[in-house]
């Protein structure tokens, strides 16, 4: 996620533009002390880690890409480091951070319920802590279940305005296609325990419903990877006969392309699949084998823009002092067949 993405994000009362790092990046506008509150400016060179769940999947290694290249302009000291879906190492790899000395650390969490521990760790070392792309609570396992003040801030996107687009998206494709909501069945894929996920799915369902009254919605838990997607997306399907065409979305790409996969498995013709995913960067693998598939659409969202935005960020914390922003958030774009190539989708 390394073009100019000139799609804007939807203005609200909370939210304020701001230039970072020549992006159009959308800031809440407040301010938070959060885990950074005793943390000093850096008078030598700084050092960065970033942290990072799922390192191996391109979205998180195009974020890695985009945070070094901002570091090397900055001329910061970056080190980032692949977590998989280990909670356990994401607690010693912390620890490790901080006693190489690193100045301030930004994390992908593979599970939230390590938040507290990991704020807990960043505060004794008066490390600055500053998450991307999932949201952190100081005060609890549950992100969902934390109050504002204690939450970590955190740069990535805004999971309702990016569910908005995808339902937006999803119920064009419904009314170009001409399907009877009658016998149409809504996927919803996602990790339930993942807060932005959640945020994400509720506003496409809630874009498509107001655009696409009256069908149906089953929400299938996922462990946010094509195959676990898949495997659970056919159980789904079988457990539903006689539905003749599936809208398929979910928390990100991975379980939109398990879903559609699982459909085409099952049977069901491309043109019967209304998917609609979030990164493009497994989308455009389908678009680019030049196949007839189910993945109609895709919002990309550049992992280069969030990495390069987290460092930015943390490094202005560390060198000048300044405040993190509550959030922060960089732009997005829908593309599908035609476009993606155009948009600067990187389809490795």
């Amino acid at each position: 996620m390394h073009p100019s993405l000139r799609s804007r994000l939807a203005p609200t009362a909370a939210l304020s533009l701001a230039t970072v790092l020549g992006l159009t990046a959308c800031s809440t506008g407040q301010t938070s002390s959060g885990a950074d509150a005793s943390v000093a400016p850096v008078s030598g060179k700084i050092s960065i880690t970033y942290l990072q769940k799922q390192g191996d999947q391109q979205y998180f290694v195009d974020e890695a890409a985009g945070a070094k290249a901002k570091a090397a302009e900055l001329g910061a000291d970056l080190k980032v480091v692949n977590l998989g879906n280990d909670a356990n190492k994401t607690v010693s790899e912390v620890q490790s951070a901080i006693a190489q000395k690193s100045n301030g650390l930004i994390i992908v969490v593979p599970d939230p319920a390590v938040g507290p521990q990991v704020v807990q760790t960043a505060r004794d070392a008066k490390a600055a802590l500053l998450t991307s792309d999932d949201q952190v609570c100081a005060s609890g396992p549950s992100p969902a279940q934390c109050a504002a003040s204690d939450l970590v801030p955190r740069i990535g996107f805004s999971g309702q305005q990016m569910g908005q687009q995808v339902g937006q998206r999803a119920a064009e494709e419904f009314k170009k296609a001409g399907w009877n909501p009658a016998d149409t069945r809504i996927i919803s894929g996602w990790k339930q325990d993942v807060t932005v996920c959640g945020d994400r799915v509720k506003a496409a369902k809630d874009a498509f419903d107001q655009a696409v009254p009256g069908v149906q919605n089953i929400d299938v838990a996922t462990d946010n990877t094509p195959t676990g997607a898949q495997d659970k997306v056919a159980a789904t399907i079988t457990a539903n006969p006689g539905v003749k065409h599936w809208v398929a979305w979910g928390c990100n790409d991975e379980n939109v392309q398990g879903a559609v996969t699982a459909l085409q498995n099952a049977g069901v013709s491309p043109n019967d699949i209304d998917g609609v995913g979030l990164g493009a960067y497994l989308a455009c693998k389908d678009w680019a084998s030049g196949k007839p598939s189910g993945m109609k659409a895709a919002l990309f969202i550049n992992g280069k823009d969030v990495g390069a935005l987290a460092v930015q960020t943390m490094y202005d914390k560390l060198k000048n002092g300044k405040d993190f922003p509550k959030e922060a958030f960089a732009p997005t774009k829908m593309v599908d067949a035609t476009t993606w190539q155009s948009a600067g989708v990187s389809c490795s």
